[in-house]
């Protein structure tokens, strides 16, 4: 057991290193969904409100948990990148030859990318109460529950790409072709209610769909009305842990069959 928890711990804190030491990551992965947040929530307040919401819930309100998940998939391809540096530093090769399993490995680097996810998604969250979303400890607890489950997810998602990858150019042009639709379409931007529906059917389809409604329902777990029509806390969670364990092992297999 030693054997197979020695190596996720090192490379585990060896992200966290990393991270202490290139602190413009912090400012990257947080300044940009703020300010989308503010400009897209401020602009559209006075003139949208998300249909399927109570009535007095505004667009900065609404956008809000949106982007503590957007928060949390910057953070995910930023890790993950990390995969491709440590190719080129030729220190994924030293890595590689050691008697230790794959898995072992990607399940370090997942760890690592969502512990980070998770403490900057923990530092948006301190932003509720501007917009307008006030939070218990049992909704701050679920919450982190449930970003812990999205930031593994995503993290894991990041390094199915990234063990394929040897340009850090060609995994940004691919993750932004799959994460950030996948955002879009996860009810994060836009409510489900009221779209065409080729829409409805693809944001049902999303598992980040369910990872969105179940921090939703987190954040509201004191007053469920207000988290508006979202699938059901329980199956969300459930979808959610799924997610984030087939993400963990497409991400091993990948890994063991990209040993070059």
């Amino acid at each position: 057991m030693s054997g197979f928890l020695l190596p996720v711990m090192t490379l585990w804190q060896r992200e966290i290193v990393r991270f202490v030491r290139q602190r413009s990551r912090l400012g990257s992965a947080l300044s940009t969904p703020l300010v989308f947040w503010l400009l897209l929530g401020g602009g559209f307040s006075a003139s949208f409100r998300p249909p399927g919401t109570p009535a007095g819930t505004g667009y900065l309100e609404y956008l809000y948990p949106g982007m503590i998940i957007l928060v949390i998939l910057f953070t995910a391809i930023f890790s993950t990148i990390s995969v491709i540096e440590d190719r080129k530093a030729g220190f994924l090769q030293g890595v590689l030859v050691a008697p230790v399993s794959r898995a072992s490995i990607v399940l370090g680097q997942a760890l690592g990318g969502a512990t980070l996810a998770l403490l900057q998604g923990v530092l948006f969250l301190l932003l509720a109460p501007l917009a307008g979303v006030h939070l218990t400890v049992t909704a701050v607890v679920a919450g982190i529950v449930v970003m812990m489950l999205v930031s593994f997810a995503l993290t894991s998602v990041g390094l199915m790409i990234a063990w394929r990858m040897h340009s850090i150019q060609g995994f940004h042009a691919i993750m932004n072709l799959i994460l950030m639709p996948i955002w879009f379409l996860s009810g994060a931007f836009f409510p489900p209610t009221g779209v065409p529906s080729v829409l409805g059917w693809l944001m049902r389809l999303n598992p980040l769909t369910y990872g969105m409604a179940a921090l939703r329902n987190s954040l509201y777990i004191g007053n469920p009305a207000a988290a508006g029509a979202l699938p059901a806390m329980a199956p969300s969670l459930v979808i959610t842990a799924a997610f984030a364990a087939g993400t963990f092992a497409f991400a091993a297999s990948t890994a063991r069959r990209n040993l070059e």
